[in-house]
């Protein structure tokens, strides 16, 4: 379980650190080599989900897109200094309990 857990942060990280210097180089005008290495994060964020142990890319990616937001919030709150709401905790504890019931709920 602790395997996992450090897999989807790697990809959240990989995800939403990517895509921010993708958002630096074209929303703010930072040099064009933030956007390059923003891409080159992206296509090893792509490869970071396979090494999850689930058999099925679809219940990998729906519980990946509920740690995304998340880290999202996070990321927000550490990097932009953007402050979450209560209406945010209260998403991101939904999307928790959503993500362990995709991957932990007894199935046949």
């Amino acid at each position: 379980m602790i395997y996992t857990i450090l897999i989807f942060i790697l990809a959240g990280i990989a995800e939403i650190g990517g895509g921010y210097l993708v958002w630096l180089w074209l929303r703010e005008g930072k040099p064009y080599w933030y956007g390059i290495i923003g891409g080159i994060i992206l296509v090893i964020y792509g490869i970071i989900p396979t090494l999850q142990n689930f058999p099925t890319f679809g219940r990998v990616y729906a519980a990946y897109g509920g740690v995304f937001i998340i880290l999202s919030v996070l990321w927000g709150w550490g990097v932009d200094k953007k402050t979450p709401d209560t209406f945010d905790w209260i998403g991101a504890v939904i999307c928790l309990i959503g993500v362990s019931i995709m991957l932990w709920s007894p199935r046949q």
